[in-house]
């Protein structure tokens, strides 16, 4: 999956709020087709959705387009594919899952899909949400499931789905989701998975405990924030990116090896720091983020 230091819900029967989404700098959009829609409109929602896919796909829009799907178990999954699964989407969202037979399942009506539909095979892909008890348990097995899966989330939120579950209380420094979040990170990057993602901050007008949120789960591992407000992909985008400093930096310390390197040393002092060829990887995964996020120093 790409880098995203932003992912936007949007309520999927509300077209016009996917161009309030655009214009809010989000690197990818949700359209939901879950919590944020009621029943009774479900049906339409769909639609709307759909339209609202061809719409921006034919205008060349930015972001990319994902769709949270109803889970499984609500009887709902099948239309929504059956709406939704179409040029332009770049994967679903796929919230309360529960085993990873769930995941294989999928992968196998998707892939039918595309071969219906005449899209590229395996280019409908996955982030899936862990808010039960059950896929927490089973997260590794989950993340390895399919190669459509392209990201993870979790164990946050107060008075969510995932809190009652589990029967934690929601605090803002996260000490009672610190191994949740964490077992998710190990789940996804030793599955190859890069870009976790966090989410949710609830709070709309608390935007320093938005950064302090984003702060927190850059610093375990995560590399964006699924958000619920245009407020908050601003703090993401600028959290969740490289800042000219350290890209600049990063370039320097590759350069100071590699002229230590050419006389012979395997290691160098680089502005007080000891540094030998593994900091020189992580500078460059810092220029390749930037240079994927059309940031340069």
């Amino acid at each position: 999956m790409k880098p995203y230091r932003s992912m936007l819900f949007v309520p999927g029967h509300k077209a016009a709020w996917a161009d309030k989404g655009i214009a809010s700098g989000a690197d990818a959009l949700i359209l939901d087709l879950e919590d944020s829609v009621p029943a009774a409109e479900k049906d339409q929602a769909r639609a709307t959705v759909a339209g609202t896919i061809d719409r921006l796909t034919a205008d060349g829009v930015r972001p990319d387009l994902w769709v949270r799907a109803n889970p499984e178990v609500s009887g709902l999954l099948s239309a929504d594919l059956e709406a939704v699964v179409r040029p332009g989407l770049a994967g679903l969202f796929l919230a309360k899952v529960f085993t990873a037979r769930e995941i294989v399942r999928l992968d196998g009506v998707l892939t039918h899909l595309e071969q219906r539909d005449g899209l590229e095979p395996g280019s409908v892909k996955l982030i899936l949400s862990f808010e039960t008890a059950t896929s927490m348990a089973h997260c590794e097995e989950i993340a390895a499931a399919s190669p459509r899966v392209a990201s993870l989330l979790g164990a946050t939120g107060p008075n969510a789905d995932v809190g009652r579950e589990l029967g934690f209380e929601f605090t803002p420094a996260g000490l009672e989701t610190l191994y949740l979040r964490s077992r998710l990170v190990l789940a996804a990057r030793s599955n190859g998975l890069h870009h976790p993602v966090a989410g949710v901050w609830q709070d709309i007008k608390d935007l320093d405990g938005c950064r302090r949120f984003c702060l927190d789960n850059r610093g375990l591992g995560y590399r964006g924030l699924v958000a619920i407000h245009p407020s908050h992909v601003a703090v993401a985008n600028e959290v969740f990116a490289p800042s000219p400093e350290q890209v600049e930096q990063s370039r320097r310390m590759i350069a100071a090896f590699r002229e230590a390197e050419a006389a012979g040393s395997a290691a160098v002092d680089f502005e007080g720091q000891h540094i030998d060829i593994a900091h020189v990887k992580t500078a460059e995964g810092v220029i390749e983020l930037a240079d994927a996020l059309s940031i340069h120093a």
